[in-house]
């Protein structure tokens, strides 16, 4: 309750007391910016994957303070080089449209989420882990990454509680449901939402996606299911007692929430369609009314959620807030250190990235799709996926009757991208770091952000990307 109101004064005092008019905003130049401007945000990622190894204690009580430090290193030098007015001009730009309604949907998606609680007897053996795997693929595209990590992520850690070996679990778990399960709709990955404000049609994404999310997703779930048998085979006791009684029948507890969760998704859909060019300017930053609407309402939901639902339903599903605290104080450094490298990106052939974004097209300006695929996916992996979608919507002409008719292709290839890789880095998708932080409140072993990348995601997704690349974007 008192991060949502937390929450709430955040964002109200911006709507109600800063709604002059203002024209001619100051930003970032990004042609103008050198790489050295993206070292806070090469800290910040140092400093999640370093600091929980060397020193874990220190990390677990100063995240938050670690956070602000690399935002600080950035900020700073902005406002001797460009000015107070720039500086601000991007630090409200990046909180009032991007940080602000992102942290309200994960806060929205995991208040609901976590009253749902489904009971019964499940035992975590290949077959009910691979089920509730295909499950989650399935509901991603539909209530989103987010909410289908949420709601089922508690279940499946429940499932294999009396497992030693299931961090590989988890990790399939944050490709398929956190990642590739939300490729079919604009509804399963901010990235796609983005396509369909700019005018991609709804169930163009369902089309085109829907072979490469299910030739993904049958790779691994059979790669889950031989090495969930493996490890099945190394444990000491398969014989462990189930969670509860025997004879405990699956049901669900708190289903109230899953009419909350559906109003969630309706009113992230609703942000999309509804257009009443209304809007409040703050500092240059138009806040449209559509999106004060939805946020709104998310928090609305978030408080009937804690409302309707009772507290022993929370506490047998384990539920605290400490995941969604980790991640509002680790992104919001992120999304902060990130603005460089966005305007750097932005810059296109001008900017210090050019080469990278230079290289989607060959000398006669046809496009690269194997290349627009790496591309988007790769630095969606790290940035943030939503603007990197977009950079390269807009590098390929950002026609949307073009790029769904000829260049279907090359939409298809940077959807794919910025979907898909998402499951590269713990990161590359908000989800990712929720899930994480959620099996570790459980003590599960969890890898390190290097070591999820090394042991996981590399010598898995990425054969799996490049039999993409030679299927689709050769």
């Amino acid at each position: 309750m008192k991060l949502l109101l937390k929450t709430a004064m955040i964002i109200l005092p911006g709507m109600l007391f800063g709604a002059a008019e203002s024209t001619g905003a100051p930003h970032l130049e990004g042609d103008h910016l050198s790489v050295l401007w993206a070292v806070p945000f090469a800290g910040i990622l140092l400093s999640i994957a370093i600091f929980p190894l060397v020193a874990p204690r220190f990390w677990h009580h100063n995240f938050g303070k670690v956070s602000v430090f690399w935002a600080l290193v950035l900020l700073i030098p902005m406002v001797v080089k460009f000015g107070v007015p720039v500086t601000r001009y991007e630090l409200l730009h990046v909180f009032l449209l991007e940080y602000i309604p992102f942290i309200i949907l994960l806060l929205a998606l995991f208040t609901i989420a976590g009253g749902v609680r489904i009971k019964g007897s499940l035992r975590g053996t290949p077959v009910v882990n691979l089920t509730i795997l295909i499950i989650g693929t399935i509901l991603a595209s539909w209530m989103g990454t987010t909410g289908a990590a949420m709601l089922l992520i508690r279940p499946l850690i429940r499932a294999n509680s009396w497992r030693q070996k299931k961090t590989h679990v988890i990790i399939f778990f944050i490709f398929l449901v956190a990642n590739i399960g939300g490729s079919l709709t604009p509804l399963g990955d901010p990235p796609l939402f983005l396509g369909f404000l700019k005018g991609v049609d709804f169930f163009w994404t369902t089309s085109a996606m829907f072979l490469p999310m299910l030739m993904v997703a049958l790779i691994l779930w059979v790669i889950f299911y031989l090495v969930d048998s493996y490890y099945m085979k190394q444990e000491p006791s398969r014989t462990a007692p189930l969670e509860g009684s025997d004879t405990e029948a699956i049901g669900m507890e708190g289903s109230i929430n899953l009419l909350l969760l559906a109003g969630a998704v309706g009113a992230v859909l609703m942000s999309g369609i509804w257009k009443p060019h209304i809007s409040l300017s703050i500092y240059h930053v138009e806040v449209e009314l559509q999106n004060i609407t939805r946020d709104l309402l998310l928090l609305g939901f978030s408080l009937a959620s804690l409302r309707l639902t009772s507290d022993s339903i929370r506490k047998r599903n384990q539920f605290t807030w400490f995941p969604i605290q980790e991640v509002a104080k680790l992104f919001a450094g992120i999304f902060v250190t990130i603005i460089p490298a966005i305007a750097i990106l932005k810059a296109g052939d001008e900017g210090a990235l050019g080469a990278i974004v230079g290289a989607v097209s060959n000398p006669a300006g046809e496009p690269i799709n194997a290349t627009y695929f790496w591309a988007t996916g790769i630095l969606s992996s790290f940035l943030d996926n939503a603007p990197t979608y977009l950079v390269f919507f807009n590098t390929a002409g950002g026609d949307p009757v073009q790029l769904m008719g000829e260049l279907s292709q090359t939409l298809l290839a940077i959807s794919a991208g910025a979907v898909f890789m998402g499951a590269n880095s713990y990161i590359g998708n908000a989800p990712n770091f929720m899930v994480k932080a959620i099996a570790q409140e459980q003590d599960i072993d969890m890898p390190s952000f290097f070591g999820y990348m090394l042991k996981y995601s590399i010598p898995i997704l990425f054969p799996i990307f490049v039999l993409v690349t030679w299927v689709f974007f050769l």
